[in-house]
């Protein structure tokens, strides 16, 4: 098993990406805190994969609060005694174009998905710092790198991951904690539920596999990062898009 007693806080983990990580880091070994807004869908999933015992609990967090945060990583520790890879998974959508953007849209969407991001690592690097060891990875986006229309609130927080990503592995690399990042292209998951089926079509023509990605798919790009597989890999970047954007 390619995670054995490795322990993970993965966030967003209620459903679509984040839920599939964490059954698949469950399976290969690790020991996981799964955190979110909804201590309902969490609890299920808890028992849905039941049968890995004490291996995972469930703390209801928002990753916009410092204080939430600083909870959910002092009960992974209290429990489990260590905290070796935290997948930074959450992150919202409010589309708009610019015109049409409100400031509350604008807000929400750069609290959650890159100030989020930012307080989980603030909370959980000096852990890993004096233990010597740990992964980070953040969930990017293709809309972080190549932008896209009706998504500047998205794409400026996905693109700013980026930017984190590639600074906090020199900060921390030398700590021995690897920061990397997955930038997923359109994946069947609730956030693309909305997507008309006209644009959801074009997507998988201009797509040179034919398929949108499957939850899956993101959730064994970040095994490979979190495990030993990749201890040479840090500030990277890895797309999961079928190849739509060559």
């Amino acid at each position: 098993m390619r995670l054995e007693n490795k322990v993970a806080i993965i966030t967003g983990a209620s459903s679509g990406i984040g839920k599939e990580t964490a059954m698949l880091f469950c399976q290969e070994g690790a020991r996981i805190t799964a955190t979110s807004r909804s201590a309902e869908k969490l609890e299920q999933i808890c028992r849905e994969i039941s049968g890995y015992g004490e291996k995972v609990i469930y703390i209801k967090g928002d990753v916009t609060s410092r204080e939430e945060m600083e909870e959910v990583v002092r009960k992974t520790i209290d429990t489990f005694g260590r905290v070796d890879i935290l997948i930074n998974n959450a992150g919202i959508t409010q589309d708009a174009l610019v015109t049409k953007m409100t400031k509350e849209q604008w807000n929400n969407v750069i609290n959650v998905d890159l100030s989020g991001a930012f307080n989980c690592i603030q909370v959980v690097a000096p852990y890993m710092i004096e233990q010597g060891s740990g992964v980070i990875i953040n969930a990017s986006s293709i809309s972080g790198i190549y932008g896209n229309i009706g998504q500047v609130n998205y794409a400026s927080a996905k693109a700013g991951l980026i930017g984190m990503t590639k600074t906090l592995a020199k900060e921390l690399g030398k700590k021995g904690v690897r920061v990397n990042a997955v930038a997923p292209g359109f994946i069947k998951t609730p956030m693309t539920e909305t997507v008309p089926d006209k644009i959801m079509n074009m997507i998988i023509e201009r797509t040179p596999l034919r398929r949108i990605g499957e939850p899956g798919d993101v959730a064994h790009a970040y095994l490979y990062l979190a495990s030993d597989d990749a201890k040479f890999i840090n500030g990277e970047v890895l797309h999961v898009d079928g190849g739509l954007v060559l």
